[in-house]
């Protein structure tokens, strides 16, 4: 009989991670959708490099005050899985707004609307996935983080299929994957919110720890250059020859380029220090830009997307499993919405409000190559924070 209580237990659990899997797969379908597309939307209306640069750094602007909202909501709630529920319920009612209008400040207030709901999906289902898997040693998060970027694959090749001739598609299968993401959902464990009785912690509290502060400084200045690339590689790709198919299947291979790391993400951060980790995102970001501002023939771009995999997912997921080591729990959806409030919200309005200006004014070539000596200062700084740690761990040893 115990036996057979065990085996029922273990099902479950196993049950229970599949749904992790299947969601991370499917959430992600969306972000390949509404990332990879909307400039390319946005550009088929006619709206120029500089209105395109506004209309994606106003929702990040949203998104840096609606991160930590939507954090302190999760932590001080009965369930953070609730809170998740109405993000992507919000975010598919309201990009469902965007074909009423193509006038250019009706697009300013739906991206607003649309940001404010769709930013803290990813950060949440973090926080939650995390959490649980503190509950089950045999799963790591690399792996289960792997379903989205097979999903963002999946869509980003899919998708550029039907963005070829009907851009205007995606904001009907955007609201399509969220509602297979709503029912995938109901099936978790419910993750309550930690502060949902006893004591109030103030996110504040996290800005204390030096060397969480310093990794997230270093995270953000790279993200910056994502920002930009997310913004406008997808124009800069089209004016160099590239149609909506080699568009998608330049994001199937940054997607696939992810694998490596997250099948092995556990074990590198048990064995790797952070800042070896933030110097190898910069050199690879370092060369990846200065490639995109060398070359103008849209093949060769194509075997430099492989560059993405230890870039933008290795920032990511490690952030995000340092986070949840490092913060108290009171504050662990907190953190995480932090880590995207600087990710989702600074580094892209400044990556795509300020890019925006100086496309126009020097050119998305001259763009890439200024975030590549960018990148490049970041690497630099890294050795010198790397070589100090060492000096310091030195002396305490002494």
């Amino acid at each position: 009989m115990s036996f057979l209580i065990l085996l029922t237990k273990a099902r479950d659990r196993t049950m229970a991670m599949s749904y992790f899997l299947l969601f991370y797969f499917i959430i992600y379908m969306g972000n390949a959708i509404y990332g990879t597309y909307i400039p390319v939307y946005f550009q088929s209306i006619g709206a120029t490099p500089t209105q395109i640069g506004a209309l994606l750094s106003v929702g990040p602007f949203v998104a840096v005050l609606a991160q930590p909202l939507w954090g302190t909501v999760g932590d001080r709630a009965k369930t953070k899985n609730a809170v998740l529920g109405w993000l992507i319920a919000g975010s598919g009612a309201m990009i469902l707004l965007f074909p009423f209008s193509e006038a250019f400040l009706y697009l300013l207030v739906v991206v607003c609307l649309f940001t404010f709901f769709q930013t803290s999906i990813f950060a949440l289902s973090d926080a939650i996935t995390l959490e649980e898997l503190e509950k089950h040693k045999r799963w790591s998060f690399g792996p289960i983080r792997l379903g989205g970027t097979i999903g963002f694959a999946v869509m980003s090749i899919t998708f550029g299929w039907i963005a070829k001739d009907h851009i205007g598609y995606l904001f009907y299968a955007y609201a399509l994957v969220m509602l297979v993401s709503l029912l995938l959902l109901a099936k978790f464990p419910k993750v309550s919110g930690y502060q949902s009785t006893g004591n109030k912690m103030q996110v504040w509290v996290l800005f204390k720890n030096r060397k969480l502060v310093t990794y997230l400084a270093i995270n953000l200045v790279l993200q910056i250059t994502m920002g930009y690339y997310y913004t406008f590689f997808p124009v800069y790709y089209k004016e160099m020859g590239g149609d909506s198919v080699l568009l998608g299947w330049s994001m199937v291979i940054s997607s696939l380029s992810e694998i490596p790391f997250l099948l092995f993400a556990s074990k590198i951060m048990k064995r790797v220090r952070m800042t070896h980790i933030l110097l190898l995102s910069s050199l690879a970001a370092m060369a990846r830009w200065f490639i995109f501002s060398f070359t103008d023939n849209p093949y060769w771009v194509l075997p430099t997307q492989l560059l993405h995999g230890l870039i933008f997912i290795v920032l990511t997921v490690t952030m995000a499993m340092y986070i949840n080591q490092e913060v108290p729990k009171e504050l662990k959806a907190s953190g995480q919405t932090l880590n995207g409030l600087l990710n989702l919200g600074l580094a892209r309005i400044i990556g795509s409000f300020l890019g925006g200006y100086a496309s126009e004014a020097y050119g998305m070539r001259n763009v890439f190559m200024f975030n590549g000596w960018v990148a490049a200062a970041c690497a630099a700084a890294i050795v010198i924070i790397g070589l100090r740690q060492a000096r310091s761990e030195q002396a305490l040893d002494a």
